[in-house]
């Protein structure tokens, strides 16, 4: 077998064996095949795509390439959750001990984030002395004794993929769904859950920008999950309009603590709850309005809350956060954007808000940034609400000063205020299982 043929089939449009994509991935990761010839065949796969049988084969093959994470030595059925990302985020924190609280457990494995805002892992380690970095046997026995542990992605989980997305990242092939799906299936499938709830996120602050195009993504990520023998659901849901109210690290994890304690933001809770549902329901607790009722009264009873300080606690954070949050720090300058007319706001742009709070310092724009874990956004007035002139629309938070007119003049595009409300369009768009797709 030869990379030259492989790469000669896929420019031709012929489907792959299971063999030659073997062939393909074995020998990229030890090092066989160049980067020229394995960026030649991406591009073939980028124009040509796979069919459902090569992106489920390429899914395995790149989740079968490094360590596995085995659950099977915690009791029940185990849910992981995975989102496509978005501006304000930050469901993993609120949904995990939600879950973990209703009795079923949470092993999950996060990351960093490069963009926006931090992950969820960065967000995590804006709590003080909260460690991220642990064995497996660490990460294992913190959820046998609370429930819930979430730590940061080992370094050889599923590397083939890593080092394939670091090559589509440098020749223009990212925006391929069947890779999409793989890279974050395969990610999914090496970290050994039984089921898997997707957050598909659509809009200006997702990657993928249409509902057509999330919808795709969905049904090949759910299909790759039941031909793996894992049940998957996903929702569709809006990342026009950010989620919640803040955007950046201590910002968020305030945001969700108070939405454990019942007093967070409308969309945020209701998505958490939603996520969380279906997650009770694919772990067998009951039909998706038993399970709706069992995370609500999670909140209710405060069950949740104690969870995330049980997981602080047990990961050597100080539990004290929950109650005093300016244990979080600080930022040394504070912004109140205003609105500069009388209105309605008709749109906030995610994304550009996203690009504001990183230049703010809260998102990092090369892998070597540092994260200021203070800074950030807090929106005031989100899309449909109505204005007066000078009204705060945002508070901004950061360290360094300079970045606080770039980060305004990002917020004079993103921010749109017109004389008449606009219509929201629903949080939630469409939901994909194994038999159905309901828009």
């Amino acid at each position: 077998m030869r990379m030259y043929e492989i790469i000669e089939k896929k420019r031709d449009g012929i489907p792959l064996s299971f063999e030659e994509l073997q062939f393909f991935i074995n020998g990229y990761c030890c090092g066989d095949i160049p980067d020229y010839q394995a960026s030649a065949l991406l591009m073939a796969i980028f124009l040509n795509g796979l069919n459902e049988k090569e992106t489920s084969d390429l899914t395995i093959l790149m989740a079968n390439s490094g360590d596995k994470v085995d659950l099977s030595s915690i009791p029940g059925i185990k849910v992981d959750k995975h989102s496509t990302g978005g501006v304000g985020d930050k469901t993993t924190l609120v949904v995990g001990p939600i879950v973990a609280a209703c009795g079923v457990p949470v092993a999950k494995m996060s990351g960093r984030g490069l963009g926006h805002t931090g992950g969820t892992i960065d967000k995590l380690e804006s709590i003080p002395g909260f460690k991220t970095s642990l064995s497996i046997e660490e990460f294992l026995s913190n959820v046998k004794e609370i429930g819930i542990s979430i730590a940061g992605q080992t370094g050889n989980l599923a590397p083939a993929d890593k080092k394939i997305y670091a090559l589509r990242d440098v020749t223009a092939t990212v925006n391929n769904i069947s890779l999409i799906a793989s890279s974050i299936m395969s990610k999914k499938l090496a970290s050994g859950a039984d089921s898997i709830v997707l957050d598909v996120k659509t809009g200006s602050g997702a990657f993928m920008k249409t509902v057509e195009d999330s919808l795709h993504l969905a049904r090949i990520m759910v299909d790759i999950g039941e031909r793996l023998g894992k049940k998957t659901y996903a929702v569709i849901t809006d990342m026009d309009v950010p989620l919640g109210n803040s955007v950046g690290n201590s910002l968020e994890v305030i945001e969700a603590i108070d939405t454990l304690k019942g007093k967070g933001p409308y969309d945020l809770e209701n998505l958490c709850l939603i996520l969380s549902a279906r997650m009770l329901e694919k772990a067998g607790k009951g039909n998706y309005e038993e399970c709706m009722r069992m995370a609500k009264n999670a909140i209710d009873d405060g069950s949740a809350l104690k969870k995330f300080r049980d997981l602080i606690e047990k990961q050597s954070g100080n539990p004290l956060v929950i109650e005093d949050y300016t244990l979080f720090g600080k930022a040394r300058f504070v912004f109140e954007y205003r609105a500069k007319n009388d209105g309605f706001i008709e749109a906030i742009k995610t994304d550009s808000l996203g690009i504001a709070s990183m230049i703010l310092g809260a998102g990092r724009e090369t892998k070597e940034s540092q994260i200021d874990y203070t800074a950030g956004i807090t929106l005031q007035k989100k899309t449909c609400d109505r204005v007066s002139k000078d009204e705060v629309i945002a508070i901004l938070y950061t360290d360094n000063q300079e970045s606080i007119n770039k980060a305004i003049e990002v917020l004079n595009c993103a921010v749109k205020i017109t004389a008449s409300a606009p219509v929201l369009r629903p949080l939630i768009l469409a939901s994909v299982d194994s038999g159905s797709i309901n828009v």
